[in-house]
C-alpha cells in the first residue's frame, strides 16, 4: 500500500518555481529571457551551456530551469513525493521507517525557532536544504541501513562516521541508521547542528 509523503516536502513545480523566482531576483531576468540568451550564444553542449550562463552571473539553483527547459528534464520530474519515497525503499521496505522518522525531524525544526528544512526528494535519496544550501542527504546505503550524509565541519567520532569521499565533496561524515530506535535525541541533535552551520 502507497504510504503517503510527510506533509511539508515541496513538491518538484515548489522547487521549480522557487529556482525560476531566484533567478529572476538575482538577474532580473527570466526563464524565457535566460533560454532566448543560451540559444542565441550557441552553446555546443551542455556544459558549455552551464559554463556560458556561469560567465553571465547565473549560477547553483537559479541554473536549473534554464537547463532543463534546454536539455530536457530529469526523470524525478515525472514522478511526486511519495512515488520517489516508495520507489528508493521498494526492496528494503523495513527501512522504510527510518527515513519517515528523520524528515519529520527536519520538517518539525521550525516549532522550535529553527527554520523549516525544505526536503527534496530524489531518485535514490532524500536531500534536506536550508535556504542556502543542502546540509543533509538521507540515503538506504543497504538492505539494513540508512545513512544521513552531513554538510559539517566536525571532527569523526562516536555518532560521526567519516566517509571516503573526493577531496572536494563537503559530505565527509554520516550517521549510520539500522532501526528507528536509532533516531534518539542525540542523533537527532546533528543534523541540527549541520541545518545552523549551513542555514
Amino acid at each position: 500500500m502507497a504510504q503517503a509523503p510527510q506533509p511539508g516536502i515541496r513538491s518538484w513545480q515548489e522547487m521549480l518555481d522557487w529556482m525560476a523566482g531566484l533567478l529572476l531576483r538575482r538577474t532580473g531576468h527570466d526563464v524565457p529571457w535566460w533560454l532566448a540568451a543560451v540559444r542565441g550564444a550557441g552553446p555546443a553542449s551542455e556544459a558549455a551551456a552551464r559554463a556560458w550562463l556561469a560567465e553571465n552571473g547565473v549560477t547553483g539553483y537559479a541554473q536549473n530551469p534554464v537547463m532543463w527547459e534546454l536539455f530536457g528534464y530529469p526523470d524525478f520530474f515525472l514522478k511526486d513525493a511519495a512515488e520517489l519515497l516508495e520507489g528508493q525503499y521498494a526492496d528494503r521496505p523495513q527501512l522504510r521507517p527510518i527515513a519517515d522518522a528523520v524528515i519529520a525531524l527536519a520538517l518539525g525544526w521550525a516549532g522550535d525557532g529553527t527554520g523549516q528544512a525544505t526536503v527534496q526528494l530524489r531518485k535514490t535519496y532524500v536531500s534536506l536544504n536550508t535556504p542556502r544550501r543542502k546540509f543533509a542527504q538521507v540515503t538506504p546505503t543497504s538492505k539494513s541501513a540508512v545513512d544521513i550524509f552531513l554538510r559539517l565541519d566536525e571532527p569523526a567520532g562516536g555518532l560521526l562516521e567519516a566517509v571516503k569521499t573526493r577531496p572536494d565533496d563537503a559530505f565527509r561524515l554520516r550517521v549510520r541508521l539500522r532501526t528507528t530506535a536509532d533516531v534518539t535525541a542525540e542523533v537527532a541533535a546533528i543534523p541540527l547542528r549541520a541545518y545552523r552551520a549551513n542555514a
